[in-house]
């Protein structure tokens, strides 16, 4: 699978494109996806849905010690992210001053490196947040 990169991506379109869904009875939208609504329970529908690509900052850290595959990376932060839509979901907060990184700052998604395997490898890539404003 390590060859098949254009297959991970059509795969996994949470990485990507931050599908989601949405329940058709409550409103309440959930992402990653979800296979049954926890408020809801079966009288649910869930309907799939792109995350809204902006949010805010609810919670932070900034870490000082990576683990294995991000020790480079450090020190780095990393956020709970409430979406425009509500949906809650963790996320790295890059390309952002130290300053700006605060609880309710507006953030916005970005594409990322995320890893790489070996140096001739594929390069896997996925969502992360920047401040903006």
């Amino acid at each position: 699978m390590d060859g098949a990169l254009p297959l991970i991506w059509r795969k996994f379109g949470e990485r990507y494109d931050l599908d989601g869904n949405k329940c058709g009875t409550c409103g309440t939208a959930y992402f990653p996806a979800r296979a049954v609504c926890p408020k809801c329970r079966r009288k649910g529908t869930l309907v799939a849905q792109k995350m809204p690509k902006k949010g805010k900052i609810v919670t932070f850290t900034e870490l000082f010690a990576g683990p294995a595959g991000f020790e480079h990376e450090t020190p780095y932060f990393i956020a709970i992210i409430e979406l425009d839509n509500k949906a809650r979901l963790l996320s790295q907060v890059v390309d952002s001053e130290k300053e700006k990184v605060k609880v309710g700052a507006r953030v916005e998604k970005v594409f990322r490196k995320i890893s790489d395997i070996d140096p001739e490898g594929p390069i896997a890539y996925g969502y992360k947040f920047k401040v903006v404003g």
